[in-house]
Formats: structure tokens, sequence, C-alpha cells
């Protein structure tokens, strides 16, 4: 393997280890937000309990992703400085106002939340968690822009002295045409994650406490509220993922056609489900086929035509020139590895529909309060956060590998960003250490997560008044 190879190996996993946090910390933030304003207006200690107990799993959550997130900045300067120096006059504006405004935005309020119980008046304290929530949402605003420009270059010209793309259009930077698409799918996914996590820790609980009323009854209501924006999330997922494979076909052709693996133009094209072909993926031997649906994935209509891989090639080999193996880093060229696109983007939607599914089903079954016997339910529940993390994973495997072999497209390809003077070794030391204290973190996530989950929702205490605090009264750390 070479220094390319190594470097996208180390970039995809802190990556995709990096976004197992990042929508749980989204979505749950905002869902104990509201359960902590249900609490406020309406008295009932059981919001109050579920929003102690996920809040203390959200900050367990939080700990972790944000160490997980400080490599992915330093990443740009160690692997990718052709890269940074490239784009750094365009992708440095979003990730610094990221970092000013939505990271201490989160890290000041979330600080004002831990430390105000029983210090702010109530409807002050709530308010810092929503505040919470509006930090994460801007954190993701800002970076999304800066992945939606790799995706579809705007706002910017090429200085062909110093060969680097400069920022000319910041609005057009953050407004984007690939961002407003990706933001909405994204925040929605995460909202699911954050549902469908809530539904699988109050399934187990449910399961774990169902001789004891009171907690069965507590777990019940969890699980139903979490089914509920898991369902209602899931779909605007698929809404808003039907916008964004339009934009995408637009701007990125050649990623839907690997999407299906259609390698000649069709109109109409019909979508895959699932397809056995030769080892090298260019020969279809066998498939099920839903006809005319991709030709409405990409086009908005039925009858529309799809560009294939081989038109594709040929188009952007006129337009840009070509080097397979050398200056494109892709076996073919400008075609990305289809085997990963194929079935990345079909696991995706399959894992996605599956949570939404089992998030209605659990609804149909635990209506009008009702308590089904049998484990089967809970256990679905307990799987169902499981599938929508991997969901959102092979998404953000489809999306980037889907760009291939470009780094910035039709600008940059990934071989050309990669840092020159760091050699094999060097690449190799950097992703074996880094893996391993990812691992190391992983171990003292899932432990806390576990010791903490497996606890349970603290009993009820009446939260102390403000009123009664004083000057001297010491900060208490509430979880």
């Amino acid at each position: 393997m070479d220094v390319t190879d190594i470097a996208r190996w180390q970039f995809g996993i802190i990556t995709v280890y990096h976004f197992l946090f990042v929508p749980i910390t989204i979505g749950l933030s905002g869902i104990v937000a509201v359960f902590q304003t249900t609490w406020v207006r309406t008295g009932k200690q059981e919001y109050l309990r579920l929003t102690k107990f996920f809040g203390k799993l959200f900050l367990i959550n939080f700990a972790i992703g944000v160490v997980t997130g400080i490599v992915q900045e330093f990443q740009f300067g160690m692997n990718w400085s052709d890269y940074s120096r490239f784009v750094g006059d365009v992708f440095g504006a979003p990730l610094a106002i990221e970092g000013l405004l939505a990271f201490f935005l989160e890290s000041t309020f979330l600080g004002l939340w831990i430390f105000g119980w029983g210090k702010l008046p109530k409807k002050v304290h709530v308010a810092t968690i929503w505040a919470v929530h509006l930090g994460t949402l801007f954190s993701s605003f800002f970076i999304l822009a800066a992945n939606s420009w790799m995706q579809h270059p705007v706002g910017y010209r090429y200085n062909p002295t110093t060969g680097r793309a400069e920022l000319t259009d910041f609005w057009a930077v953050m407004f984007n045409k690939v961002q407003l698409v990706t933001f909405p799918h994204v925040v929605l996914a995460a909202y699911m994650t954050g549902g469908a996590f809530v539904l699988g820790v109050a399934g187990y609980l449910h399961l774990k406490n169902r001789n004891s009323a009171d907690d069965s009854a507590l777990y019940l209501k969890a699980v139903r509220i979490g089914a509920a924006i898991t369902l209602a999330a899931g779909l605007g997922v698929a809404i808003s993922g039907d916008f964004q494979g339009k934009v995408m076909t637009q701007v990125q052709p050649m990623k839907m056609a690997a999407a299906e693996a259609l390698y000649n133009t069709e109109k109409p094209a019909s979508f895959s489900i699932f397809t056995w072909g030769t080892p090298d993926g260019k020969t279809e031997k066998f498939a099920i086929k839903v006809p005319k649906l991709l030709s409405f994935l990409a086009t908005g209509s039925v009858n529309g035509r799809v560009e294939g891989i081989n038109q594709l090639r040929a188009e952007y080999t006129a337009k840009y020139g070509q080097d397979p193996g050398t200056k494109y880093y892709s076996p073919d060229g400008y075609v990305p590895i289809i085997p990963v696109t194929y079935w990345s983007f079909r696991f995706m939607i399959g894992l996605g529909v599956f949570a939404a599914t089992g998030a209605a089903l659990i609804l149909l079954v635990t209506r009008n309060g009702g308590r089904p016997n049998g484990r089967w339910w809970p256990r679905l529940a307990v799987l169902l956060p499981i599938a929508v993390v991997l969901a959102s994973s092979w998404g953000w495997l489809f999306t980037e590998m889907g760009r291939q072999p470009w780094a910035v497209f039709g600008l940059m390809t990934t071989a050309h960003a990669v840092s020159p003077s760091v050699s094999a070794t060097e690449a190799w030391i950097s992703v074996i250490s880094l893996t391993t204290l990812y691992a190391v973190l992983a171990v003292i996530e899932f432990g806390l997560m576990w010791r903490y989950i497996k606890a349970g929702a603290p009993a009820y205490e009446e939260p102390a008044d403000p009123h009664d605090a004083t000057d001297d009264t010491p900060l208490a750390f509430a979880y």
C-alpha cells in the first residue's frame, strides 16, 4: 500500500468512528431538551427522570465525540497538506466559524446546564439545553457547508500564481445547492438516530423491569416517544434523500451511475434491489429490478434519462484528461469502486427502512397503553439504534467513496491531495496509533454507557429551589 492508500484508510477509520457519536449527540440533545421542557410545563415526575437519565448518556457521548473530533482537524495538516494548501482559503472559513461560534455555544451552555440545576430558574435552565442543541445544529451546518463544497465547488476562483482556490463568495459556499439538501437530510438522520437510541435503551430497560409497574410504565412511555421520533424522522430522511439524489445527479452524475452500477445510459432506467454479476462488476448475470425507479430517483421523472458510467467516463476524459493509476487515484480512472458504492447505497436505504418499519410496528403493538406479552418487540427495539447508526455510516461511505477519485470534484484528485513529505512508514505508525487509541476510547465509551444504562433512570428527587441558593452555595455536578 502506498501513502495515499494508508492515509485514506486512516481518514476513513477516524471519520466513520467519529460519526458514530455525532448523530446521537445532535438527536439526543434535542430529545433531552423536549423531555425537560415537558417537565417544566407539566410538572410530571417521569419527564424529569427521563431528562436526568438520557442527559447523563448524552454527556458521555458528547465527551467522547469531542475527543474523537479533534483528530479530524489535525488530519488535514498531517496527511493531506496539499489538500489543505489548495482549499484552505475556502475550507477554512466554515470550519473556523464552526469552532469559534458553534462549539463555544455548545460548550458554554452545556456547562450552564450541567451545573445549573437548583441554581438557575427552571425556564432559564431549560433554555440552556436548547442552546446546546442549537449549537449542534450550527456545528453541523458549517461542517456540511465545507463538505458540500468538496462535492460541488462554488464561490471561488483559482489563482494560478499560488495554485490555490480562493474564496470569492462566502454566501455561495454557505448556501451551496448541495448543502441545502444535505443539511436537512443529515439532521433528520440525526433525529432518527436519537429517537432510535431512546427507543433501544428504553426497550431494554422495559424488558429488564417488566415486573416493576412504575418503571415499566416509564420506559414504555420512552419507547413510544423514541419510536414516534424514529418513524417521523425516518419519513423526513426518505423525502430529503429523494431531493438529495436529484441534486447529486445534477452535480455528480458519476456517483448516481456508480450507485446503480449503470454502465450504459438508459431511458428509462431501472433500479436493482439485488444484482449478481462477474467479479469485475461489469457484466450482470442476475438482477431483481424495479422498472423506472432509478429514473425517478435521479431525475424526478419515471421516463428520465440517466447517464451511464461508460459515457460519463468518456465525457470526463475529454474534459479533464486521463492518466489512470498515476494522476487519478482509481483503478478505472474516473470511476469509483463500484461494489462499494453499489452496496453502501443499498445498505443505507435498507437499514433505514428496517428501522422506520420496526418503529412503526412497535408503535402499533404498544398503542392505547398496551403492554404486549413476549420479548420480541423490546429485542427489536434494541436492534433499531444499531441499524440507524450503520445506515448513517454507510451513507457517509457512499457520499465520500462515490466522489472518488476526486478530493474536490473537478479540481483536485485524492492522489494529489496527500502530503508529499509523509512516508509510508510514518503513515502506518499514525494509523496504527490512532486506531489503537480509538479502540481504547470505544471500550471506555461503551463501558460507561452500559454501566449507566443498566442502572436505569434515577429515582425522582424534588429539584432544589434556585431562590434558596445564595452566592456561597457551591455549584453541584448534577450527574
